[in-house]
Protein backbone atom coordinates (compact mmCIF):
# COMPACT_ATOMS: atom_id res chain seq x y z
CA UNK A 1 0.00 0.00 0.00
CA UNK A 2 1.42 3.33 -1.01
CA UNK A 3 1.12 6.02 1.62
CA UNK A 4 1.04 8.69 -1.12
CA UNK A 5 -1.90 8.03 -3.41
CA UNK A 6 -1.42 9.15 -7.01
CA UNK A 7 -4.81 9.59 -8.62
CA UNK A 8 -6.50 12.37 -10.61
CA UNK A 9 -9.58 12.01 -8.38
CA UNK A 10 -9.68 12.49 -4.62
CA UNK A 11 -10.31 9.11 -2.96
CA UNK A 12 -13.20 8.54 -0.57
CA UNK A 13 -12.26 9.11 3.08
CA UNK A 14 -14.80 6.43 4.06
CA UNK A 15 -13.13 3.91 1.75
CA UNK A 16 -9.73 4.86 3.16
CA UNK A 17 -10.92 4.21 6.71
CA UNK A 18 -12.29 0.80 5.71
CA UNK A 19 -8.92 -0.03 4.09
CA UNK A 20 -7.11 1.18 7.21
CA UNK A 21 -9.24 -1.04 9.44
CA UNK A 22 -8.18 -4.03 7.33
CA UNK A 23 -4.48 -3.13 7.57
CA UNK A 24 -2.30 -5.15 10.00
CA UNK A 25 -1.59 -1.90 11.90
CA UNK A 26 -5.29 -1.60 12.84
CA UNK A 27 -4.87 -3.61 16.04
CA UNK A 28 -2.74 -0.76 17.43
CA UNK A 29 -5.07 2.05 16.39
CA UNK A 30 -7.68 3.65 18.63
CA UNK A 31 -8.36 6.72 16.50
CA UNK A 32 -8.29 7.90 12.90
CA UNK A 33 -8.44 11.53 11.86
CA UNK A 34 -8.95 12.93 8.39
CA UNK A 35 -8.15 16.32 6.92
CA UNK A 36 -9.65 17.56 3.68
CA UNK A 37 -8.29 20.88 2.40
CA UNK A 38 -10.54 22.84 0.03
CA UNK A 39 -9.99 25.84 -2.28
CA UNK A 40 -11.81 28.79 -0.67
CA UNK A 41 -12.65 32.23 -2.06
CA UNK A 42 -10.99 34.14 0.80
CA UNK A 43 -7.34 34.90 0.09
CA UNK A 44 -4.74 33.30 2.38
CA UNK A 45 -3.45 36.78 3.26
CA UNK A 46 -6.89 37.71 4.57
CA UNK A 47 -7.69 34.62 6.64
CA UNK A 48 -4.20 33.99 7.98
CA UNK A 49 -2.82 37.47 8.39
CA UNK A 50 -5.90 39.70 8.54
CA UNK A 51 -4.93 41.72 5.50
CA UNK A 52 -7.72 43.89 4.16
CA UNK A 53 -8.35 44.84 0.57
CA UNK A 54 -7.59 41.38 -0.78
CA UNK A 55 -9.38 40.15 -3.87
CA UNK A 56 -11.56 37.05 -3.87
CA UNK A 57 -9.84 33.90 -5.05
CA UNK A 58 -11.31 32.29 -8.18
CA UNK A 59 -9.06 29.23 -8.22
CA UNK A 60 -5.59 27.93 -7.53
CA UNK A 61 -2.55 26.42 -9.22
CA UNK A 62 -1.31 23.60 -7.01
CA UNK A 63 1.73 21.34 -7.22
CA UNK A 64 3.93 19.36 -4.86
CA UNK A 65 7.36 17.81 -4.52
CA UNK A 66 6.75 14.07 -4.30
CA UNK A 67 10.10 13.24 -2.66
CA UNK A 68 9.54 15.81 0.08
CA UNK A 69 6.00 14.55 0.71
CA UNK A 70 7.25 10.96 1.00
CA UNK A 71 9.95 12.09 3.42
CA UNK A 72 7.42 13.94 5.60
CA UNK A 73 5.15 10.87 5.59
CA UNK A 74 8.09 8.68 6.69
CA UNK A 75 8.95 11.14 9.47
CA UNK A 76 5.31 11.24 10.60
CA UNK A 77 5.28 7.44 10.82
CA UNK A 78 8.18 7.69 13.29
CA UNK A 79 6.15 9.80 15.73
CA UNK A 80 5.16 8.00 18.95
CA UNK A 81 1.85 6.17 18.59
CA UNK A 82 1.36 6.80 14.85
CA UNK A 83 0.74 3.61 12.86
CA UNK A 84 -1.05 4.62 9.66
CA UNK A 85 -0.83 7.48 7.15
CA UNK A 86 -2.36 8.05 3.71
CA UNK A 87 -2.04 11.25 1.69
CA UNK A 88 -3.59 12.41 -1.58
CA UNK A 89 -2.69 15.76 -3.17
CA UNK A 90 -4.25 17.49 -6.16
CA UNK A 91 -2.22 18.78 -9.08
CA UNK A 92 -2.81 21.53 -11.60
CA UNK A 93 -5.46 24.22 -11.82
CA UNK A 94 -8.21 23.97 -9.23
CA UNK A 95 -11.54 25.75 -8.88
CA UNK A 96 -13.38 26.98 -5.80
CA UNK A 97 -14.52 24.10 -3.57
CA UNK A 98 -12.12 21.62 -5.24
CA UNK A 99 -10.23 19.37 -2.87
CA UNK A 100 -6.57 20.33 -2.47
CA UNK A 101 -5.49 17.50 -0.20
CA UNK A 102 -6.83 14.59 1.76
CA UNK A 103 -5.00 13.03 4.69
CA UNK A 104 -5.82 10.08 6.93
CA UNK A 105 -3.77 9.36 10.03
CA UNK A 106 -4.24 6.65 12.63
CA UNK A 107 -2.68 6.13 16.00
CA UNK A 108 -3.07 4.77 19.47
CA UNK A 109 -4.48 7.68 21.49
CA UNK A 110 -6.21 10.97 20.74
CA UNK A 111 -3.45 13.43 21.75
CA UNK A 112 -0.86 11.64 19.61
CA UNK A 113 -3.16 11.42 16.58
CA UNK A 114 -4.16 15.09 16.84
CA UNK A 115 -0.50 16.11 17.15
CA UNK A 116 0.42 13.79 14.29
CA UNK A 117 -2.21 15.28 11.99
CA UNK A 118 -1.07 18.80 12.83
CA UNK A 119 2.56 17.84 12.21
CA UNK A 120 1.83 16.10 8.91
CA UNK A 121 -0.47 18.72 7.38
CA UNK A 122 1.71 21.64 8.53
CA UNK A 123 4.86 20.08 7.10
CA UNK A 124 3.17 19.29 3.78
CA UNK A 125 1.68 22.79 3.48
CA UNK A 126 4.85 24.62 4.57
CA UNK A 127 7.55 22.52 2.91
CA UNK A 128 6.18 20.37 0.11
CA UNK A 129 3.56 22.24 -1.90
CA UNK A 130 3.36 25.29 -4.11
CA UNK A 131 0.05 27.16 -4.12
CA UNK A 132 -0.70 30.10 -6.36
CA UNK A 133 -4.06 31.73 -5.77
CA UNK A 134 -5.81 32.88 -8.95
CA UNK A 135 -7.89 36.08 -8.88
Amino acid sequence: MSRLVKSPVCPSADAWIQEAKADPSAENIGMYLTHTGIVRKSAKAKVRYGETGTREVRGMLFSYDEEKVLSVIDETMQLPGIYYVRVWLAEGQLSLSDTIMQVLIGGDIRPRVIDGLQYLVSRIKNECVKEEELY
